[in-house]
């Protein structure tokens, strides 16, 4: 945890990025087409990735 400003629903909601299998993918391989989705669509379209970066400071595609 990077000790930034998040609360209980971000927390919560940064989980479902944790568990997500799109997401978990891009992390585990760095390539493929989960990689360039997750990257391409996180900081625009998926809350969850959102949550994710302001939770634990890194992007949600990041390892």
């Amino acid at each position: 945890m990077n000790g930034e400003n998040y609360n209980r629903l971000d927390k919560a909601m940064a989980q479902i990025c944790v568990y997500c299998p799109l997401c978990r993918g891009a992390r585990k391989r760095q390539r493929g087409m989960a990689y360039k989705i997750v990257s391409s669509v996180e900081s625009k379209a998926c809350p969850f990735c959102r949550a994710y970066q302001r939770v634990y400071g890194k992007k949600a595609h990041e390892p």
